[in-house]
């Protein structure tokens, strides 16, 4: 037997669907496909902006390369270690920054790639250059050393260059260069050695291919096979706790559309499967509501005399059962009843009475008279104790 949905149940589903897929298009738009050529260049990426082929490369040749997930507070002995920092995607802690700095003041090796990297060596002079990055450049040594030796011109997509005289160092060496913006610089600090490339397009997939490049990037990794090489991945988002590395992955968006389509069904089925409770019938009318609207009907119908004559019967139905008298009794005898049994005297009793008496046949009787004309009836109700106080509030 098919399942009928309530017009409710169709529209969450159509609303979960239509956020669903709205998240689906959200991801394949922003997503970058394999040959994308810019993304980060992480040795996971097999992109062309990504960086596995050299990482590959690298343990194939015999060197002690090995992907480096932790912190760079848990970095080891710097002697005879090389860092990659290729273009990372998050900023150091301060005591992260700190540590680095000891790395390299040790002995240690940095080479760090990209126009934020600043934040992560112990001195920078690199000013952005966005727009340069845009396209590929091939750009020629400036000084003679090891790397230029190999590789006399690279390929790089520049997205900035070392501006000298912004740096405290006092020897800064400018291994590649276009003009007079330099692209590839190396200086000494402490006992270690840091060199900075305006990009990773060396060591990318596609770029390892351009000529020079492939020589270039050896060279900076020189040719001792002894040397521990620590590819930076923990500020590529890559932890090695799994909470972490999820956070900092696309797989955390999966999640979120599935959270996202679990809670709809969830939702959907606890409407249509939960315990049946039966309405509380709302009450249109309260009470002084009810005074209200009745009251409304008789200003309308400029019926003053019909609301008095009501007071007026019910008054003396009261009072003649209390009296033990027949409730048609004339006026006089009803008042000289009241005088001398309940021992009530009141000047305007009478008049009351006979007021009340004629108001049925008053069709110009005033609305603020017959006001009147009731509160009266009421307050001898109250002298002669016709209701108790509860029973008073009820009428």
């Amino acid at each position: 037997m098919p399942i009928q949905l309530s017009a409710g149940d169709r529209k969450l589903f159509l609303i979960a669907g239509g956020v669903f897929l709205l998240l689906v298009a959200t991801a394949l738009i922003l997503g970058k496909g394999p040959e994308s050529t810019d993304e980060i260049p992480t040795t996971y990426s097999v992109g062309s902006g990504g960086a596995k082929a050299a990482y590959l490369l690298l343990k194939a040749s015999g060197y002690r390369a090995e992907r480096w997930e932790q912190s760079p507070s848990e970095l080891p002995e710097a002697v005879g270690a090389t860092l990659i920092l290729a273009e990372p995607s998050d900023a150091p802690k301060t005591e992260e920054r700190n540590r680095l700095r000891q790395f390299v003041e040790n002995g240690g090796r940095v080479i760090a790639t990209g126009p934020f990297v600043g934040l992560f060596l112990p001195e920078s002079g690199i000013v952005p250059d966005p727009l340069s990055g845009m396209t590929w450049k091939r750009i020629s040594a400036q000084s003679p050393s090891s790397i230029t030796h190999a590789a006399s011109q690279i390929t790089l997509a520049p997205q900035a260059y070392w501006k000298p005289e912004s740096s405290a160092l006092p020897v800064i060496l400018p291994l590649y260069g276009d003009g007079d913006k330099q692209m590839v610089v190396k200086y000494q600090f402490g006992k270690g050695e840091v060199i900075w490339w305006a990009s990773a397009t060396p060591l990318t997939n596609a770029g390892l291919k351009e000529p020079g490049n492939l020589e270039f990037f050896l060279a900076c990794i020189g040719s001792e096979l002894s040397t521990r090489i620590l590819w930076d991945e923990y500020f590529h988002g890559y932890r090695q706790s799994l909470t972490a590395s999820i956070k900092s992955s696309p797989v955390k968006w999966i999640f979120l559309q599935f959270a996202l389509f679990t809670f709809a069904i969830l939702v959907t089925y606890s409407r249509r499967s939960g315990p049946i409770s039966i309405p509380a019938r709302e009450i249109r009318l309260s009470p002084l509501e009810f005074v209200r609207t009745l009251g409304a009907l008789y200003k309308q119908a400029n019926a003053a005399s019909v609301v008095v004559d009501i007071s007026y019967h019910r008054f003396r139905y009261w009072l003649t059962r209390r009296l033990g008298m027949a409730s048609n009794v004339p006026v006089d005898e009803l008042e000289r009843a009241v005088r001398e049994r309940a021992n009530f005297e009141d000047a305007d009793f009478s008049a009351t009475l006979r007021a009340c008496e004629s108001a049925p046949y008053d069709y110009t009787l005033k609305p603020r008279a017959a006001l009147r004309l009731v509160r009266l009836l009421d307050d001898y109700a109250a002298k002669l104790k016709l209701f108790s106080q509860s029973g008073r509030q009820k009428n």
